[in-house]
C-alpha cells in the first residue's frame, strides 16, 4: 500500500494541476507535500516547467504549447507521487537567523501588547519556525509557529518600501523580507542574513519544511545604500539618449524557479516578441527591449537591422523589418494603440544570463540591464547576428478570434461560484496603477470577496485573476508573486494573456468563462498563426 494517497488532480486553468495533500498535522502535511515534490521533480515528466509546495497542496505547471493533455499529465503527477519511496524526503535544512532587534515598529508592538522590548525578543526567538512556503518576494519564506501573543495587525497604510533584511510581524505572520519592496508588517528588526543569491546553486536560502530559528545579535548599523550600478561598459550597438517611461530588457523568461519564489518574468506579451525575433532572424527567445506606453529615444552606433512588434508607436513602424544606419537616433514617442512594443535587434541584446534567463526582474534587482529599468547613457551590447529575414512588409500583429472587443477569455477556478454570474459581462476598465506585476481593473466591485479574508496563500500564475477584499479584480501579469492570499476569480487562458498585456489605462475589458477544451483551441490557432509567420519568413 503506498504511503501517500490523495485526491484527483485539480486543473488551474490551462497553465497546472494541483494536487491536495492532508495529514495529521501541519507538518506531517507538509513533509508529504515535500516528498511529492521531490518525486515529481525526479520524475522529469515532459512538460511540466514548475513544481510549488504550499501548505496543504502542490501546483504542477506546465507549458501549455507542451501539453495537449492536462488530464494525462495530472496522472502522471499523481503515478510519480505514489511510487515514491515511503520516507523518503529531500534535504529538509535547519537554520538560525540572526536579528538585531532595533525595529523602527518594535516600541510600537511591544506598547500594543503590553511587553516589555526584552519579553518581545525572547517570545521571538523562542520557537522552531517552520517553511511552509516560498513567495511573496524571491526567497520570502512563509513561517508558521509565530507566538499567539505577538500576532499584531497589519499596519493600516503600507510603507512605499521596507529595505532589505528587514525581520517583521503581519498578523499571525512574521518572517523577513529578503529584497526591499512595498509591505504593511509591522517591522521588529533585521538580519543581514542573505536570504537569495541568484549566484548560488540553491539560490533562496530557505525550502518549503525546513526550520529555523531567530538568534538576537549586534549587528552594525545599516549602511548608506549604494547607487544603482550603470551595468559594465561595453562596445555599444545602442546608446540610451532618453529612456522612455518604463524600458526593460525581457526575453521569454525563467521557468523552473517557482519554487524559490522567482517569477516568470519575460515578455509581458510574449506573442509580440516571438515576432518581433522572427522578423529579425533571431531565435524566438532572443532578448529584446521592452518599451511600455512612452518609449525611448536610441542611438545606433553601428548599422543594425530591428523590428518593432506589439503597441503602435508615431516614431517607427509596425510588424517590418528595418535597416538602421550607423549615427541613426529613433524615438518612439506615446503608443497610439496597446501598451508595450518589443524592439529586436538582429543578434539579440547581449547581457548576461541569470538563473537562466536574460529577462529583467526589477523587485530582485537582477536580470536585463543591471536589474533595472534603461536609464538615459546606458549602453547596449548586441549579439552576433544569425539571419535577417525578408521581412513582411505588413503590420504584423496577431488578431486572436474574440467573441467581444477587449474580452479576456477565463477558464474558471475553484473559487468562481463564490462571486456569482455578476463577475461575467461585467464591464471594467483598466487602471493607471497597473504595471508588469498585474492589470488592476476598476468599476463595480465584485462582492464575496471578503468571505476568503485571511484564507491560505496559495501558487497563481501570469493570467490568475485575483480580487481583493475591495472586490476590484487584478489581473496578473509576468512579475507578478508566486503566491497570493487573495481568491482567484479563475485563470486567463494562456491565449489571452498578450491582450491583457496590452491594455493601457482606460481600456475597457470583460471576462468570459470558457472550458479548458475552448482555451486549447484558441492556442492552437495562435500557434499556428505564428508557425505561419515563421514560414514564410523561411
Amino acid at each position: 500500500m503506498p504511503e501517500m494517497s490523495f485526491a484527483s488532480p485539480e486543473r488551474v486553468g490551462d497553465v497546472a494541476v494541483v494536487i491536495r495533500v492532508g495529514g495529521l498535522s501541519a507538518a506531517e502535511t507538509l513533509g508529504r507535500v515535500r516528498r511529492l515534490a521531490d518525486a515529481v521533480r525526479a520524475a522529469a515528466i515532459p512538460g511540466v516547467t514548475d513544481v510549488v509546495a504550499s501548505p496543504g497542496r502542490l501546483t504542477v505547471a506546465y507549458g501549455p504549447v507542451l501539453v495537449a493533455d492536462p488530464a494525462a499529465l495530472g496522472a502522471a503527477v499523481a503515478a510519480a507521487g505514489a511510487a515514491a519511496e515511503p520516507g523518503a524526503r529531500g534535504e529538509a535544512l535547519e537554520h538560525e537567523i540572526p536579528v538585531a532587534y532595533d525595529g523602527p515598529d518594535l516600541e510600537e508592538v511591544c506598547a500594543v501588547k503590553g511587553i516589555s522590548r526584552e519579553r518581545l525578543v525572547a517570545a521571538h526567538t523562542e520557537p522552531e519556525y517552520l517553511v511552509e512556503a516560498i513567495g511573496f518576494l524571491p526567497g520570502f519564506g512563509y513561517l508558521a509557529g509565530l507566538p499567539a501573543n505577538l500576532a499584531t495587525p497589519r499596519r493600516a497604510t503600507p510603507r512605499r518600501l521596507v529595505p532589505a533584511g528587514s525581520v517583521g510581524i503581519g498578523g499571525g505572520q512574521t518572517g523577513a523580507y529578503s529584497f526591499a519592496s512595498p509591505g504593511g508588517w509591522n517591522l521588529v528588526g533585521r538580519t543581514d542574513a542573505r536570504l537569495f543569491d541568484a549566484s548560488r546553486p540553491r539560490p533562496a536560502l530557505f525550502s518549503v519544511g525546513d526550520r529555523m530559528r531567530f538568534v538576537a545579535a549586534d549587528m552594525p548599523p545599516v549602511a548608506a545604500a549604494e547607487p544603482l550600478p550603470k551595468g559594465a561598459d561595453c562596445a555599444a550597438a545602442i546608446t540610451v539618449i532618453q529612456p522612455g517611461l518604463f524600458t526593460t530588457i525581457q526575453d521569454l523568461g525563467r521557468p523552473g524557479h517557482r519554487a524559490a519564489g522567482v517569477p516568470l518574468s519575460g515578455a509581458a506579451d510574449p506573442v509580440s516578441l516571438r515576432l518581433a525575433n522572427l522578423l529579425v532572424g533571431n531565435a524566438e527567445d532572443a532578448a529584446a527591449i521592452e518599451c511600455t506606453l512612452l518609449g525611448p529615444t536610441l542611438r545606433f552606433e553601428r548599422e543594425a537591422v530591428v523590428a518593432l512588434v506589439g503597441a503602435v508607436f508615431p516614431g517607427f513602424p509596425t510588424g517590418v523589418v528595418t535597416r538602421v544606419a550607423a549615427g541613426t537616433e529613433l524615438t518612439f514617442g506615446h503608443v497610439t494603440a496597446g501598451c508595450r512594443g518589443y524592439l529586436a535587434v538582429a543578434g539579440g541584446i547581449d547581457v548576461p544570463a541569470v538563473l537562466g534567463s536574460r529577462s529583467t526582474l526589477v523587485v530582485a534587482g537582477f536580470g536585463g540591464f543591471a536589474g533595472r529599468p534603461l536609464r538615459a547613457g546606458d549602453r547596449l551590447a548586441v549579439g552576433a547576428t544569425l539571419r535577417v529575414a525578408a521581412g513582411l512588409q505588413s503590420r504584423q500583429r496577431l488578431d486572436l478570434p474574440q467573441s467581444k472587443p477587449n474580452t479576456l477569455r477565463i477558464i474558471p477556478g475553484e473559487l468562481a461560484e463564490a462571486f456569482g454570474d455578476e463577475a461575467w459581462g461585467r464591464t471594467f476598465r483598466t487602471s493607471s496603477r497597473s504595471d508588469r506585476m498585474g492589470v488592476r481593473l476598476e468599476g463595480e466591485p465584485l462582492v464575496g470577496a471578503m468571505a476568503f479574508v485571511g484564507m491560505a496563500s496559495v501558487a497563481v500564475f501570469p493570467g490568475s485573476v485575483q480580487v481583493p477584499p475591495d472586490g476590484q479584480p487584478i489581473v496578473l501579469l509576468a512579475d507578478a508573486q508566486t503566491i497570493g492570499g487573495y481568491p482567484v476569480l479563475g485563470q486567463v487562458i494562456a491565449a489571452d494573456l498578450p491582450l491583457a498585456a496590452q491594455l493601457r489605462p482606460g481600456d475597457e475589458v470583460r471576462f468570459e468563462p470558457v472550458t479548458l477544451a475552448e482555451a486549447r483551441a484558441a492556442l492552437e490557432h495562435q500557434e499556428a498563426a505564428i508557425a505561419a509567420v515563421r514560414e514564410a519568413l523561411r
